[in-house]
């Protein structure tokens, strides 16, 4: 399975430790095309080699991707035009949102859940395993 995972970059990195501990937990599902985005090293500038290139790829990779799992805690526009993109192709997603946060989700993201191919998930960090686990034994039975 390919695993196609989102998280803030140049929206903000606080979450990042965040994103390692999910990208660790989806290696055991599949391969992770965008695990860079857990890497500590990538700040808020982005990424080398360009916006167009980036853009490309990753869009490359989505259309390569059996599933996309969303850390979308710290709002970012690029993972919502991902989730957007994902929509579009039919692909299925779930993202996951941290209330502990203080944050309020975009009624888009939230609203947007349909039970089936748009999932939504409030967690605790500590129990993301969990909800990956619940999640991708759902998809083996559909």
């Amino acid at each position: 399975m390919k695993v196609y995972f989102c998280g803030s970059i140049r929206g903000g990195r606080d979450d990042v430790h965040v994103y390692r501990r999910i990208v660790h937990a989806l290696q055991s599902y599949g391969s992770v095309l965008t695990e860079h985005v857990s890497s500590s090293e990538i700040s808020e500038r982005g990424e080398a080699g360009g916006d167009r290139a980036v853009h490309h790829r990753d869009v490359d990779w989505l259309r390569q991707s059996d599933v996309v799992v969303a850390e979308v805690t710290q709002p970012s526009l690029g993972v919502g035009y991902e989730l957007g993109r994902a929509v579009a192709m039919e692909t299925k997603v779930l993202c996951l949102f941290r209330p502990a946060s203080g944050r309020s989700l975009s009624a888009m993201i939230r609203g947007a859940e349909d039970g089936d191919r748009f999932v939504v998930k409030d967690y605790r960090e500590d129990e993301v395993e969990n909800v990956l686990e619940e999640f991708f034994n759902c998809l083996k039975r559909t």
